[in-house]
């Protein structure tokens, strides 16, 4: 079966830097590669996306249109995958951003700004030369893939949106035309603006209501 634009898909993936590391992954001997020296439980889960959605990799998606099950290696050029280097991003930060939230620059760490990662490449003289690109960017990747399947059930469809959108696994239910999340209090308007979202890829109209309950998952990411 040829795959297309908005058909739900299951993979197993790994991606590396060519001829480099591994830098992400959902198969378990690739993740313990992945997180090597970290004394924790390595878990791999099943990943669902919509294809065409943005909801993976955008030169992995595209390859995919159009292909059938089974196993691929793909190889994308920077501007296919973390884009290319952009010498505008590597700016300076004085010093006294970071000492007034009690951070101490060093070469080589990485820090949160608003949101955007950056990787502190010089301290001198109270300033501090950072990268905001992303790690990745500038490099060739190539990633294996293998589709699993075509997911037509509509929960797993749901359950996967909820997953990415919200990274929790909200309590639905549906009628008709019609999607109801039953979301944590104090949530519903930020659930409601992916609304347009969900209409699009699942042609449901969705409904919101809260419930008691709350989702420490969700507050997280709204924070």
């Amino acid at each position: 079966m040829t795959l297309e634009k908005k058909d739900f898909i299951e993979i197993e993936f790994t991606g590396k830097v060519k001829d480099g590391e591994i830098f992400d992954s959902n198969i378990k001997e690739d993740l313990k590669e992945l997180h090597s020296g970290h004394n924790h439980e390595i878990e791999s889960t099943p990943f669902i996306f919509c294809l065409g959605e943005n909801m993976f990799m955008k030169g992995v998606d595209e390859f995919l249109i159009g292909k059938d099950i089974g196993n691929y290696e793909i190889s994308l050029p920077p501007e296919k995958a973390f884009g290319k280097r952009d010498p505008k991003l590597i700016r300076m930060v004085p010093i006294k951003e970071f000492s007034k939230n009690n951070l101490n620059p060093i070469p080589g760490s990485a820090f949160n700004f608003d949101g955007k990662i950056a990787k502190v490449l010089t301290v001198s003289s109270g300033r501090v030369i950072v990268d905001f690109n992303h790690p990745i960017s500038g490099k060739n990747v190539e990633y294996k893939i293998k589709v699993l399947r075509n997911i037509n059930d509509l929960n797993e469809k749901i359950k996967a949106l909820n997953e990415f959108f919200f990274r929790t696994d909200f309590e639905f239910t549906t009628e008709e035309n019609k999607l109801t999340l039953h979301v944590p209090k104090n949530t519903e308007q930020f659930v409601k603006i992916f609304k347009e979202k969900y209409k699009e890829i699942l042609n449901l109209e969705l409904e919101v209501k809260e419930i008691e309950k709350k989702s420490k998952d969700l507050e997280e990411k709204k924070e």
